[in-house]
């Protein structure tokens, strides 16, 4: 009879016990974001369970994508007026791993607190306050504002650019700091021609964006790289003064070779592009003399009508 009595009371405790969840709950700023148990990343081994390391690292970047907030470099707002940086996160994953493997070979559930990293921004406010100063370059283009889609492309590539930073000996590109021309990114078709140069089925525009870029970059004297023209005449800048880009295609590259970062301003706005160069005070550049661009709109045809005669 005592024995039955220990055995009812065992029965009890297992029953008790079975129903405990033995899941590793991971948290962030107090929020569940998963839960995963010690059996799914588990390899049978004799005597010794081992870390399935495939699954654990889909587990890593599975939380990485879920948890990772980048870091936002400063920037001049449209006031003028200096926006601070905000330092970004990152899973700290060393620690993670540490805490995952602790919980894999004990018992029993556990919670945790996600740990993560802050990452700091490249470029804080000290930094734009520094390189704000003086102006070495600029140049202005012109465009048909009544052209809707043409002037949606030209704004958000300008948008873009606006604020970049190149620092010394870095080598900019064009199409990294504009990045992919697509519908989802709000760029539109342009459904028109302008004499002398073919658009872009998505992001007819952007060529002018990066021409009005390399006039006023080489006003500032700086080492071009790589640069490419239209196979055709365009009518916004003078001939041999364009830069065309394609994704897939030609870039416009070029250097710093100077010892001073440089902060590249980009606006476009009632017709005009306006591509203005800064660094600091102490920067000693060697401008070029660049032509200017015509200030009168370019003929503007439609696509259909250019097909008629084409025909």
């Amino acid at each position: 009879m005592y024995f039955s009595w220990i055995l009812g009371i065992m029965l009890i405790a297992q029953t008790q016990t079975a129903g405990v969840p033995e899941d590793l709950s991971i948290e962030n700023n107090g929020k569940s974001i998963s839960n995963v148990s010690r059996i799914d990343y588990q390899i049978p081994f004799p005597g010794l369970p081992l870390v399935d390391s495939e699954r654990f690292i889909q587990l890593l970047e599975n939380l990485d994508r879920q948890t990772y907030i980048p870091p936002m470099n400063a920037y001049v707002g449209d006031s003028g007026r200096i926006v601070a940086e905000k330092p970004g996160r990152i899973l700290h994953r060393k620690a993670f791993t540490d805490i995952f493997y602790s919980y894999f070979y004990n018992k029993g559930p556990a919670r945790i607190e996600i740990p993560m990293l802050s990452v700091y921004p490249r470029v804080d406010r000290d930094l734009i306050s520094h390189i704000r100063v003086k102006m070495i370059g600029q140049y202005v283009t012109y465009f048909n504002p009544n052209n809707t889609s043409r002037s949606h492309n030209i704004q958000l590539a300008a948008e873009a650019l606006d604020n970049t930073v190149v620092f010394p000996d870095e080598v900019f590109s064009f199409n990294r700091a504009v990045g992919k021309r697509t519908a989802g990114k709000g760029y539109m078709r342009a459904p028109v021609i302008v004499r002398g140069e073919l658009s872009e089925d998505i992001g007819g525009g952007i060529c002018q964006v990066s021409s009005t870029l390399f006039n006023a970059v080489d006003r500032a004297g700086v080492k071009v790289l790589e640069r490419y023209s239209h196979s055709k005449k365009v009518p916004y800048v003078p001939p041999g003064r364009d830069a065309t880009v394609s994704w897939y295609g030609p870039d416009f590259t070029f250097k710093n070779h100077y010892s001073s970062p440089l902060l590249i301003r980009a606006k476009a706005i009632h017709g005009q592009i306006v591509v203005r160069v800064y660094s600091s005070d102490e920067i000693d550049y060697e401008p070029r003399q660049v032509p200017k661009a015509s200030t009168m709109l370019p003929e503007e045809i439609s696509i259909e009508k250019e097909a008629v005669k084409e025909d």
